[in-house]
């Protein structure tokens, strides 16, 4: 093929990576300019990129000029540079995962989220309003020994002691709250595995049990004390039991309607992105075990305090959730890495 053929028939090619290249080869310009970019996606470039390398040895082994050749190997070097660029380094890379690739999951699997909110909300809110409406339902959901343990902890009469448990230092429920926090989150997902099934009980399970005991301390006059002590980790403990619940749909969705897939890739790929998940997840029920160990348990904080900060992390839970990643620009490896 002549020079001149070669030429024209790549040169769109080539003009493109450089455009991308010239973008993307500063951080700052390329969130800057992520929503006016109108040329190929992030995760084409490696592909484009091996196009370009086998173009530039058809180029040198072909005699074409020491001009084109030179432009060619300029492209490759700057892909080259980008491409394989040191990686950023592990705590920097954790920090990005939580504040910008969780998000874009979480938002990515919107509707297993969704229905993984319903499952969960609904009946919470419904057992609560039906057993403030009529306590004595509470004892169809519980012995009446539980009944009595949970009056206990949350007894007005008693503003002295920690709210929400009976013994144990911060440090000892501190580790407790972590293993029954994560125990929760991971039966969550995993019994998604039986074809979502498991997942959908135990969200309904969850749901009506956190709903049977807030209207149970409701209805006996109990409320301001258990509403003193959830209000700053309900945010990020029953946010992630739902974000558990949605990537444990996905994985049954996954297993059950695979589509154009073998069932065991559609399951594989499912059960990555779950564990992706599952990370974010862990470092939210970790943090919320850390505020149920040393803030929720206080018992003479004002009432205005503990709400004021519960409502703060409900917020900042949502924007996080909402908002984080949106401006931060795809890595050219195509995962989805913010950079």
């Amino acid at each position: 093929m002549k020079q001149e053929h070669f030429v024209e028939r790549h040169q769109d090619e080539w003009l493109a990576l450089e455009r991308w290249l010239d973008v993307r080869s500063n951080a700052r310009d390329a969130r800057a300019k992520r929503r006016e970019w109108h040329g190929f996606a992030d995760h084409e470039f490696p592909s484009r990129y091996r196009r370009l390398c086998q173009q530039l040895a058809l180029a040198r082994r072909r005699g074409y000029s020491p001009v084109l050749a030179s432009r060619l190997q300029t492209i490759m070097q700057r892909g080259h540079s980008l491409l394989y660029r040191t990686p950023t380094a592990r705590w920097t890379r954790a920090g990005e995962f939580l504040l910008a690739d969780f998000p874009r999951l979480v938002r990515a699997e919107r509707a297993c989220m969704f229905a993984a909110a319903l499952l969960f909300w609904v009946p919470l809110l419904a057992t609560f309003a039906a057993i403030v409406w009529k306590p004595e339902l509470a004892s169809a959901l519980f012995e009446p020994r539980e009944l009595a343990e949970f009056e206990s902890m949350y007894d007005p009469a008693d503003p002295s002691r920690a709210l929400g448990r009976d013994d144990g230092t911060d440090l000892a429920m501190f580790g407790h709250y972590i293993w029954n926090n994560v125990s929760i989150g991971f039966r969550t997902f995993a019994t998604g595995l039986l074809a979502a099934i498991g997942t959908v009980f135990v969200l309904l399970f969850n749901g009506l049990v956190i709903g049977g005991v807030a209207g149970h301390l409701q209805a006996v006059g109990h409320g301001d004390p258990f509403w003193r002590f959830v209000a700053g980790h309900s945010a990020p403990e029953l946010t992630a039991i739902v974000i558990a619940g949605g990537a444990g749909l996905r994985l049954g969705l996954n297993l059950v309607a695979p589509g154009q897939r073998r069932r065991i890739d559609a399951l594989v790929e499912g059960g990555m992105r779950g564990a992706r998940l599952c990370l974010g997840v862990l470092a939210m029920l970790v943090f919320a075990a850390f505020v149920e160990a040393f803030w929720s348990s206080i018992g003479w904080m004002p009432a205005w305090i503990k709400y004021t900060v519960g409502a703060g992390l409900w917020t900042l839970t949502g924007l996080w959730l909402g908002l984080g990643g949106r401006n931060l620009a795809v890595d050219a490896a195509g995962d989805g890495v913010a950079r």
